[in-house]
């Protein structure tokens, strides 16, 4: 779906198809009709947007294929589907039984990120609807933090001069500009806003810039309004908003909340879990279970509430005495479309647990289009106008 700013600016509005699981072309092409079709005539849309996530295996074919990309885009096409935004932090394996830390592999120190992640702007920029400004990827937050020795942040670097160029290279052939998005996650290199400012300072903000994941932020209990500041105070740009959820438990000293808690603590994903400490640091474990069975956490009571990374679907509230933190997504796409400019002109909604939930829903599409019928409300609310061209 996309929508205008009062300013002009087209903002984009997509769910991301990493919660489907397909690896190479004939996958990702199925999932085209058997969900994101059947999501766009619940919304009653002309024209969905899907942020596809497309494995090695998938983007190896369409970049090596031309008419790999021709078949690609005609399906898109002709189910009334259009793509501006790739989720490039996969790189394999997303539906594997257990996921865990793999997912952050490879790292930004290995060259087969590099090539990845080229590959997948190229195959972007080849799918842009003819009237779109510009695509983003976004991709991983550099690496897991341990272990990341000096020699390998310095190979990671490079790297990114290396991506930086690649783009621009690209942009030159095309005349498509496509925009590399690092997204900050709780127990990576780069956490929080903060530590983007600091580790992307050099990078060329023509080209690369910030991914926001509203859940990660909120697990590392940023407040919007001051994370958003800080990286327009440093000039680095939002490429991209993932919309999503965390769950807080209010009062973690609740038995029914470590009940809940349990529930979520499934074995396939990290659900990294964070609260505050009296003197007001963040403390965390690595995942839910070390926190429900290891202690890692204190439990102090309504005043320090746990906060986990489980993409919770933004419309509906959890297992109580559970919540999410939907109403500071609220606040971050008010900080980001609310005002006289638009800060960020690609919005997906990326909960991709939806398979993990304690009670997964039988309709799958009738959930996703819930989820951006909820995205859409608020936007409309910051006097954004649906586009229906």
């Amino acid at each position: 779906m996309r929508f205008l700013h009062p300013d002009g600016t087209p903002v984009h509005l997509a769910y991301c198809s990493n919660v489907h699981q397909a690896e190479d072309l004939a996958g990702v092409i199925a999932q085209l009709g058997a969900h994101a079709e059947p999501v766009r005539q619940r919304l009653g849309v002309g024209r969905l947007g899907i942020g596809l996530w497309l494995a090695r295996t998938a983007v190896t074919e369409l970049a090596a294929d031309e008419r790999a990309l021709t078949t690609l885009k005609r399906e898109l096409a002709a189910r009334g589907l259009e793509t501006v935004t790739l989720n490039a932090f996969p790189y394999e394996g997303f539906h594997r039984e257990v996921v865990k830390k793999d997912v952050y592999l490879p790292d930004w120190a290995d060259p087969a990120r590099l090539d990845y992640t080229l590959d997948c702007a190229r195959v972007l920029a080849a799918l842009l609807p003819d009237d779109a400004r510009r695509g983003s990827v976004s991709t991983l937050p550099l690496a897991w933090r341990t272990p990341w020795p000096t020699e390998r942040a310095d190979t990671a670097r490079r790297a990114l001069d290396q991506l930086a160029s690649g783009l621009a290279e690209l942009e030159s052939d095309t005349g498509r500009r496509i925009r590399v998005g690092f997204e900050p996650e709780p127990g990576c290199v780069v956490e929080t806003t903060t530590q983007a400012v600091r580790e992307f300072a050099d990078v060329d903000r023509d080209y690369l810039g910030v991914c926001l994941d509203a859940c990660h932020l909120a697990v590392q209990f940023e407040e919007p309004g001051e994370a958003l500041g800080r990286l327009a105070d440093a000039g680095l740009p939002i490429v991209k908003l993932q919309a999503s959820c965390a769950v807080e438990a209010p009062d973690p000293t609740d038995p029914r909340a470590r009940t809940a808690l349990r529930e979520l603590a499934e074995r396939r994903f990290l659900h990294q879990a964070r609260t505050v400490n009296d003197d007001g640091t963040v403390v965390g474990v690595d995942d839910l279970p070390d926190a429900l069975d290891g202690g890692g956490l204190p439990a102090a009571g309504v005043d320090r509430p746990w906060r986990t990374h489980f993409h919770a679907p933004l419309h509906a509230e959890p297992e109580p005495p559970l919540r999410t933190t939907a109403d500071q997504l609220t606040t971050v796409l008010a900080g980001l479309l609310g005002g006289p400019s638009a800060v960020c002109d690609h919005i997906e909604v990326e909960t991709y647990t939806w398979s993990v939930l304690p009670r997964p829903p039988a309709d799958l599409a009738a959930g996703i289009a819930a989820e951006l019928t909820w995205a859409r409300d608020r936007l409309t609310g910051l006097g954004l106008k649906e586009d229906h061209s």
